[in-house]
């Protein structure tokens, strides 16, 4: 494929969906051609699963969880990101597959067989393709879930009113896959304002992406 994908991960309140615009504007002014989307979401059959997710009231299980936006991503993949990707457009997605292995395998426990669940569906839904750049945000999850629980008009909070110690796992298990896949990952500390955090995101996307045109 010859476009760039870059994926912005984190906690709840990160300053994901803050920074994602901001990365927007900076590589459309360097003369990209961008695609700003999101998970669950971005596509017509995805966002039609997100509200079961992020804002229903279902007792989903992790296993629940992770079969929804397996399917949610199939149809992003295939009707958005893959098409654009081909048209050379640098991809910019609010989550993707580190958030499902995130929030479902360690969010609610270090769980070893959702771990290993959620990275055999992940195969099936997506091959072998994965971003060429994945920003983690981290921050402190009581600051996080401050700047979520103040921020007007948030009706997706099925996530943030779970226990805190779900986002006290959330955050470490990011920090292990941020570890575990260091060519792909990035973590930018976002206990700063909006523009420092930019800085140092649009640092890293200029220098991943001379680096995969050489």
């Amino acid at each position: 494929m010859k476009g760039f994908f870059i994926t912005l991960e984190g906690g709840e309140g990160a300053g994901k969906s803050t920074q994602i615009q901001m990365l927007k504007q900076a590589l459309e002014g360097m003369g990209y051609s961008v695609l700003l989307t999101r998970e669950p979401g971005g596509s017509k059959g995805g966002e039609l699963i997100r509200p079961l997710l992020v804002s229903g009231e279902a007792d989903w299980d992790a296993v629940s969880e992770t079969l929804l936006f397996s399917a949610a991503r199939r149809d992003h993949l295939t009707h958005k990101v893959w098409p654009a990707l081909k048209e050379g457009k640098v991809v910019l997605c609010d989550r993707f597959a580190d958030s499902t292995l995130a929030y479902q395998g360690y969010g609610r426990g270090n769980n070893s067989e959702i771990q290993v669940t959620v990275k055999a569906l992940y195969k099936i839904v997506a091959g072998d393709f994965e971003p060429d750049l994945t920003l983690i945000l981290d921050i402190d999850p009581k600051i996080g879930l401050k700047r979520s629980c103040d921020r007007a008009g948030n009706t997706e909070k099925r996530f943030e009113n779970m226990d805190f110690s779900f986002h006290e796992n959330l955050r470490q298990g990011f920090l292990k896959i941020a570890k575990e896949n260091p060519n792909r990952c990035r973590i930018i500390d976002a206990n700063r304002t909006p523009e420092e955090v930019h800085q140092d995101v649009i640092k890293m996307v200029k220098e991943k992406i001379c680096s995969l045109k050489k």
